[in-house]
């Protein structure tokens, strides 16, 4: 059997699965490539959602020399040696750089003038959001596309097509595993599913299980399981029980749970439900996400049973949380008002707190909003008193 995902590599716009929104029909990324209008683009999303794929079929589509580099090898001189080559050609080549979130300043600054020359068609590619490690001058000459995670409907559909093309066999739970394990990373099922034939046919789930153990980011093998389950665990540390929240960690992590990604969950809950009723509750979440990117399982279920048990036991306060949702939504109802002038950069008139004692009266808004309403819980109690005493007494 040839390589899967190799074989299996979408040659035109058509066959890239999972991207309807950008390269449908009415996709705005799709007519820019047909029109031949494509600028200098940056492309990010999740592992095997075809950011190289879709780089590889927009060279073919523009019949374009292709020229595939990584940032984290990509030498400066190899970039003006193939400038130099096609300085006089009609057709410019297409440079695919991946991880471009990891180019230098000095790299960057290097391929500046090109790009503002069009020498060439710079194409870049990240699972991270490239837009701040990027200079200002390469954002102003860039567009930034998100490719979306491939859903698991399309998975299966896809998964269904190479198992009836290339007859293989395999156990209705094989199939659910090889879907949800992936985590929308087409090319990691394709490499599972050939690992596993390469060992048993028909495929079976205990064989998959045991070239991957666990699934490889958020997943499970049912997905409203995968939901359900993570839904108890943040209710139940919302409601302070322990035991119940302890419990649900257990059984997300028997199901094979990414521990980054439920250490994510636990972050987002510090935040939205305790806050400031217990400050240091969001430094153990950050904390406990950066220890368990580097241990990873056996180990990393100690330190996630540490911080739910924490978290449950912490006093809860969703204050900050309402706070920006609050913020926000006068923003989006139209409520947009200008600086006053004496905050602004460089403003004569701006009275500076420190030279009055810590705090001085002056307006921050032209109209006064009230956003934040504190519930007075843990430390947050405290909180407010401080604040209450900066300002009050000299109102």
């Amino acid at each position: 059997m040839s390589n899967l995902a190799l074989k299996y590599r979408p040659k035109t716009l058509n066959e890239i699965i999972g991207q309807e929104k950008l390269l449908g029909k009415e996709g705005v990324l799709r007519k820019l490539i047909e029109n031949e209008k494509l600028s200098h683009t940056f492309f990010y999303g999740p592992p095997g959602c075809g950011k190289t794929s879709l780089a590889r079929v927009i060279a073919s589509t523009l019949d374009r020399p292709f020229y595939e580099m990584n940032a984290t090898s990509l030498k400066i001189e190899e970039l003006r040696k193939i400038f130099k080559e096609y300085q006089h050609a009609l057709q410019k080549p297409l440079i695919f750089i991946d991880e471009v979130h990891r180019l230098s300043k000095n790299q960057q600054e290097v391929l500046l003038p090109f790009m503002e020359n069009h020498a060439a068609l710079i194409i870049g590619a990240s699972t991270e959001n490239p837009f701040y490690s990027m200079t200002a001058a390469m954002r102003s000459r860039s567009h930034l596309f998100e490719l979306e995670p491939i859903s698991e409907q399309t998975m299966y559909t896809f998964l269904e097509k190479v198992l009836t093309e290339e007859k293989i066999q395999t156990e209705e739970k094989a199939r659910e595993y090889l879907v949800f394990s992936s985590s929308g990373d087409l090319r990691a099922m394709l490499n599972l599913l050939e690992s596993a034939v390469a060992v048993t046919t028909p495929v079976t789930l205990d064989t998959l299980k045991q070239i991957r153990p666990h699934a490889m980011q958020a997943g499970s093998a049912e997905s409203d399981s995968h939901y359900e389950l993570t839904s108890a665990m943040i209710k139940s540390i919302r409601g302070s029980d322990i035991d119940a929240a302890v419990y649900w960690l257990a059984r997300l992590i028997e199901g094979g749970e990414p521990a980054e990604f439920i250490a994510r969950r636990l972050a987002i809950l510090a935040s939205e439900d305790i806050g400031n009723a217990n400050p240091p509750a969001l430094n153990l979440a950050a904390s406990t996400l950066d220890i368990v990117k580097h241990i990873g399982y056996p180990e990393a279920r100690i330190s996630l049973s540490q911080l739910v048990i924490y978290l449950a036991s912490s006093p809860k306060s969703n204050s900050a949380y309402m706070a920006i949702n609050n913020a926000q939504k006068a923003i989006k109802n139209g409520e947009i008002y200008p600086i006053p002038n004496h905050i602004k950069t460089h403003a004569k008139n701006y009275l500076y707190p420190h030279d009055f004692g810590g705090w001085v009266e002056q307006p921050y808004m032209v109209t006064p909003l009230h956003f934040y309403k504190t519930q007075k819980i843990g430390f947050e109690k405290t909180l407010w008193e401080w604040h209450e005493k900066i300002v009050s007494p000299k109102r």
